[in-house]
């Protein structure tokens, strides 16, 4: 009996857990398109992507090996701003 009661209290734990709710991301540009942007300003290797809440940071290498960092607006793609050291 023990090996049917833990598998049907487990099943029926889940049952009632309420379903994961997806983020719903409106009209933010994906990442690929991000590095998009900011490959069409010289950036030739990525090394780090991330999601700032309403902006993409996008760093790594420039043709020339310096470093570069993006940041694009997530929801116009424009350019926020450039850094290169």
């Amino acid at each position: 009996m023990r090996k049917f009661l833990m598998p049907l209290v487990a099943v029926m734990a889940l049952g009632c857990a309420a379903p994961a709710m997806a983020f719903d991301s409106g009209d933010v540009i994906s990442m690929q398109d991000a590095v998009a942007v900011a490959t069409s300003l010289g950036l030739a290797a990525v090394s780090h992507v991330e999601f700032e809440g309403d902006q993409w940071e996008i760093e790594g290498r420039d043709p020339a090996g310096r470093w570069m960092k993006v940041w694009v607006d997530a929801y116009t793609g424009e350019v926020r701003g450039l850094d290169r050291w």
